[in-house]
C-alpha cells in the first residue's frame, strides 16, 4: 500500500489540473500580451486564474500578484516592505519559527542596516504576544508572522498581532506593514484578511494539489509596493516577465477547488488525524506530541517525537513500506536540526526523534491504520537495536 504522509512538503497535484495545463501548453500556449487571437484566449485564462484565486481568499481580483511560489511572495513582501519603509524606520518584527523564506530575508536585511527582532515562542510554538506588544516602537516598519508553522502546526494569533499593530500606529502616528506566510494554511482553513488585519499575504500552489513553481501574493489596495522586478510590465507593472500561463491556469482551478467544500475538507482532515494520533498513542510508549492539540493547531499536521528513536531512520523505514513522512520542514532538510524545535525548547533527544505527518484529502482510514502499524513496528524496532547496541558498549 502507498501511503503519502508528506503533504506540508507537496501535495499530489490533482489530476484536472495536470489536464488543464497539458491543454495550455499544448493548445492554448498564446503570450497574454499578444494582441493576436491566441494572446487574447491566453488572457482571459490569466484573468479566470486570477479571479478563481482572489475568491479562494476572499479579497480583490486588483490584489492579486502571482509568483513563483511561497518564497517569491515572502522575499517579495519583506524585501519590498523595507524598500517602501526604510526611511522610516529599521524595525521589522517577525518570530523564531519562521520558514526559511522569511529568516534568510530578514537575515539579509540585517546586514543592509535592518534592526530585526525574532519574537520568542512558548513550547507550542505561538509568539509572545506581550514581547510582540513592548517591541511595538515608532520604528517599526513591518511585522511578518507566519499563519500555520510548517512542522507543528501552531496556528499564530493574527487577529490579536493585528489589534496590537493598529494600536502601535495609532499611538506613534506612523505606518507599520503586516505580512503573513499563509503557504500551509492556505484551504485548510477561512482565509479572513479583514479581521486579521493584514497588509500581504503569501501562498503556493503546490500545496494545494496545484503545480509546483507559482504562487500569489496579496496586497492590500492601497499598499503601495515599489517593484523589484523591471522588464515588460506584466502584473500591473509589479512582476515584469511573461506570465507563466500552464502554472497560472493550474494554480486558478487548484484554488477554485481549494474554496469549494473547505469545511468539509477541513472535518475530514481533523477526523484522520485524530485517527492518526490515538492509533500511535495507543501502539506505543514514551511518545511525545509536539503539535498542539485542538483547534489550535492545523488540520493536517501532526508532529510527533519518539523516545530511543533517531527521526531520520525512522523516515527511511517506513520509506521501504511504501510510507512517505518527513522530519520537518522540506526547504530545512539540509541543515542540521530543526529551528522550530530548538526555539521551543525541545529536548535533544526528542528533536533527534521527532516526526512529522502530514495529510490530505487523498488520504483514507486504511492508509492511516497501515502507516501506524507499519511505524509502531519501526519504533519497537529501533528501539531494541538502540537498547541491544547501548548493552554492547557497556
Amino acid at each position: 500500500m502507498f501511503v503519502y504522509l508528506d503533504n506540508s512538503s507537496t501535495t499530489r497535484q490533482h489530476d484536472c489540473v495536470t489536464d488543464l495545463m497539458v491543454k495550455m501548453m499544448r493548445e492554448d500556449f498564446g503570450n497574454p500580451s499578444s494582441l493576436h487571437r491566441m494572446g487574447v484566449t491566453a488572457e482571459k485564462a490569466l484573468k479566470s486564474a486570477r479571479k478563481q484565486t482572489a475568491l479562494s481568499l476572499g479579497v480583490g481580483e486588483n490584489e492579486i500578484y502571482f509568483t513563483s511560489g511561497g518564497t517569491e511572495g515572502d522575499n517579495t513582501a519583506v524585501f519590498g516592505a523595507w524598500e517602501a519603509g526604510k526611511r522610516a524606520g529599521k524595525k521589522i518584527l517577525t518570530s523564531a519559527v519562521e520558514h526559511p523564506a522569511v529568516l534568510e530575508a530578514c537575515r539579509r536585511l540585517e546586514r543592509l542596516g535592518a534592526q530585526v527582532v525574532y519574537l520568542g515562542v512558548d513550547r507550542e510554538g505561538r509568539i509572545d504576544l506581550q514581547q510582540l506588544k513592548d517591541e511595538l516602537t515608532e520604528d517599526v516598519i513591518l511585522i511578518t508572522v507566519m499563519h500555520v508553522n510548517n512542522e507543528l502546526g501552531t496556528v499564530q494569533p493574527l487577529e490579536e498581532i493585528g489589534k496590537l499593530k493598529r494600536e502601535a500606529e495609532k499611538r506613534w502616528g506612523t505606518r507599520i506593514l503586516f505580512h503573513t506566510d499563509a503557504v500551509q494554511s492556505y484551504g485548510k482553513g477561512p482565509v479572513e484578511t479583514d479581521r486579521w488585519g493584514v497588509d500581504m499575504l503569501s501562498v503556493s500552489g503546490h500545496k494545494i494539489h496545484g503545480p509546483k513553481g507559482i504562487g500569489a501574493l496579496y496586497i492590500r489596495s492601497g499598499v503601495h509596493m515599489p517593484s523589484l522586478v523591471w522588464g515588460g510590465g506584466q502584473e500591473k507593472g509589479f512582476r515584469s516577465g511573461t506570465e507563466n500561463m500552464p502554472a497560472i491556469a493550474g494554480l486558478g482551478l487548484a484554488a477554485e477547488i481549494t474554496a469549494e467544500g473547505r469545511e468539509e475538507r477541513i472535518a475530514r482532515l481533523r477526523e484522520l488525524k485524530a485517527r492518526l494520533l490515538s492509533g500511535i498513542e495507543d501502539s506505543l510508549p514514551d511518545v511525545r506530541v509536539n503539535s498542539p492539540l485542538g483547534e489550535d493547531c492545523s488540520p493536517s499536521i501532526l508532529n510527533v517525537s519518539f523516545s530511543g528513536c533517531r527521526g531520520e531512520v525512522l523516515l527511511h523505514m517506513l520509506e521501504q513500506k511504501d510510507i512517505y513522512v518527513s522530519t520537518g520542514s522540506a526547504c530545512s532538510s539540509h541543515k542540521k536540526g530543526s529551528h522550530v524545535l530548538s526555539a521551543v525548547r525541545l529536548p535533544d533527544e526528542a528533536i533527534e526523534g521527532a516526526v512529522r505527518f502530514s495529510l490530505s484529502e487523498y488520504n483514507t482510514e486504511e492508509q492511516i491504520d497501515f502507516a501506524v502499524k507499519e511505524l509502531a513496528a519501526a519504533v519497537e524496532s529501533q528501539r531494541k537495536l538502540r537498547s541491544a547496541f547501548g548493552k554492547k558498549k557497556r
